[in-house]
C-alpha cells in the first residue's frame, strides 16, 4: 500500500506544475491545461484524503470535480477558439478585445 504522504506530494507536485504553466506561459491553450492540472491535483488530493479516512464524501466531490473539468474544458476551448477565429492571436498578451 501507499503511504498517504506520497499522494500528497504527488497533488502538491501536480498543483506547483500547473501554477507554474499558468503563471509564466502566455499562450491560452497552455493556460487551459495549465488549469486542468491544478483540477487534476484537487483531484488526487480528494481521492487521497476520502481512501485514508474511509469516507464516501470525498469521492463524491471528486465525480463533482471531474464533471466540472470537463465542462470547464469544453468552455476554454470553445473560448480559444471563437477568440483565434475573431483576433487570429492565441497568446493572453496580445488580446486585448474584451477591455474598454
Amino acid at each position: 500500500m501507499v503511504p498517504f504522504e506520497y499522494y500528497v506530494i504527488l497533488s502538491l507536485l501536480l498543483f506547483v506544475i500547473g501554477l507554474a504553466g499558468a503563471l509564466f506561459r502566455r499562450n491560452l491553450i497552455i493556460l487551459l491545461a495549465s488549469l486542468e492540472i491544478i483540477m487534476n491535483a484537487l483531484i488526487v488530493l480528494f481521492a487521497a484524503i476520502s481512501y485514508h479516512t474511509k469516507d464516501i464524501s470525498g469521492y463524491l466531490i471528486v465525480f463533482f470535480l471531474i464533471g466540472m473539468a470537463a465542462a470547464e474544458a469544453g468552455v476554454g476551448l470553445t473560448l480559444a477558439v471563437l477568440i483565434y477565429k475573431k483576433l487570429k492571436k492565441v497568446y493572453v498578451d496580445e488580446i486585448n478585445f474584451f477591455r474598454g
